[in-house]
């Protein structure tokens, strides 16, 4: 069994707290930290102390990998919702979110009734070459059943090396029986980007995350619709409605696709001489066309860099109701074999100066969509949620005039419906393009004025 001392100096290991300028090297060298820095060891004595009792008197044997990773995530949740350590697994999942890429088959899935149900083959896929079609149900992999994983589970299991085989049983209504279908893995691409034209003078496109396809995917979206609508183009949607976010890189070249000259986001950290400011190049992919953005509750982020960019410079039009309100920066520091660590280390600011964090961005036009009714009961009960609504959540800094007190608010509904026809949101916008409606003035400085 490890004495007091040693635990106390795992502990400094394991969870890496070092004041500024210390390096431990030894233990001898950690002894003759400053007087500063004592406080750190003591507590860390502590730490080692209360490890040691759980270890030893706890009523089952622990695993003393899993009371270290607890440790390390109850300190890092306690600084904020977005600070977190990720495990080599998480991490791994990380990296294929960001990089929109990895080996597997190729479908849009979902579970039902504890097999995996196929809600579409994705285009030019190894599943839409093998024929699997929407509402095939999967119930075995490689001859294993499904039942009783969990969907993430499932699609792990999918998931595998490009050019690796997997055989899936497959349950389609209308054939008798179940049936094998082998599929061989290949790379996979998530497009963030879905597009299409509105009529023949509107170009409508979706981002739904920000990964390291987004800019150039949306790119070659206004492009086709600039062949598809030609002369008759009279300006894009771009919606960001539930978009989580994702790489602030991509927020800054989507924001900077549609403007010429300016600041993008400013973003500072603890120390004034952390500030960082990043500025638009020459360049509108839209040739300068009117462009309505639209958000809701959902949008969050990267989402809301974009957003506050094009609401600053007057370039975009913003629809919806107020965004999720997550003004802040988090970097990944990877921790080599051990995962990585997701830590907040700076605040994003618009053009203007505008700290969107626990506040989010309130539209120029607000218009709410008309919610099912099981949603506003859910709704009523529960409220909605925004990053001001978030345990523990970074406070924003913003610029309250003498005697007045400035309220958190941040988040509102993220219900969209799946029938444009009843996208009162999207209807709006294009009656806005299209000249029917226009920007009322009050309504503008109401929301200026939140």
């Amino acid at each position: 069994m490890m004495r007091k001392s040693e635990y106390a100096l795992w502990a400094l290991l394991v969870l890496a707290v070092l004041a500024a300028g210390t390096t431990m090297v030894s233990l001898a060298r950690s002894q003759s930290a400053s007087a500063a820095n004592s406080e750190i060891y003591k507590q860390l004595d502590l730490f080692g102390e209360v490890l040691e009792r759980v270890r030893a008197d706890y009523v089952e044997q622990p695993e003393d990998s899993e009371l270290i990773e607890s440790a390390i995530n109850g300190m890092l949740t306690a600084l904020d919702p977005h600070s977190a350590y990720l495990t080599p697994k998480h991490f791994r999942d990380m990296q294929v979110q960001t990089r929109g890429e990895f080996g597997g088959l190729g479908i849009e899935v979902t579970m039902e009734n504890g097999v995996v149900k196929v809600v579409s083959p994705i285009e030019d896929t190894p599943a839409s070459r093998a024929g699997l079609m929407s509402g095939d149900l999967i119930t075995h992999l490689d001859k294993e059943q499904i039942l009783g994983l969990t969907l993430q589970e499932a699609v792990e299991k999918m998931r595998g090396p490009i050019n690796s085989p997997i055989s899936l049983t497959v349950v389609r209504k209308g054939v008798e029986d179940p049936f094998e279908v082998k599929v061989v893995r290949d790379m996979i691409h998530i497009n963030p980007v879905k597009y299409n034209a509105e009529g023949d003078d509107v170009g409508y496109v979706r981002l739904t995350t920000f990964n390291e396809q987004t800019t150039e995917n949306m790119q070659k979206a206004i492009e086709d619709l600039k062949k598809q609508l030609g002369p008759n183009l009279k300006g894009y949607i771009i919606d960001l409605r539930n978009n989580p976010g994702g790489l602030l890189d991509q927020a800054i070249s989507v924001s900077d696709a549609f403007l010429d000259q300016g600041a993008i986001v400013l973003t500072r950290g603890r120390n004034l001489e952390e500030t960082q400011r990043s500025n638009a190049r020459t360049g509108d992919i839209t040739d300068g066309k009117k462009i309505v953005v639209l958000i809701n509750g959902g949008s969050a982020s990267a989402s809301e860099i974009v957003a506050g960019a094009l609401q600053d410079h007057h370039r975009a039009t913003i629809i919806g109701t107020r965004s999720f309100g997550k003004g802040s920066v988090q970097t990944i520091i990877p921790l080599g074999s051990n995962g990585a660590l997701r830590l907040t280390t700076a605040r994003y600011y618009t053009p203007s100066g505008r700290s969107i964090q626990a506040k989010g961005i309130a539209p120029e036009v607000v218009v709410e969509e008309e919610l099912p009714e099981e949603l506003k009961k859910k709704v009523e009960i529960q409220g909605t949620r925004g990053e001001a609504n978030l345990r523990g959540h970074l406070k924003g800094e913003y610029e309250a005039q003498e005697g007045e007190e400035v309220e958190e608010e941040s988040g509102s509904s993220s219900y969209v419906p799946q029938d444009k026809e009843k996208d009162t949101q999207l209807n709006y916008a294009l009656d806005l393009l299209r000249g029917i409606k226009s920007v009322d003035t009050e309504t503008k400085k109401k929301a200026e004025a939140n």
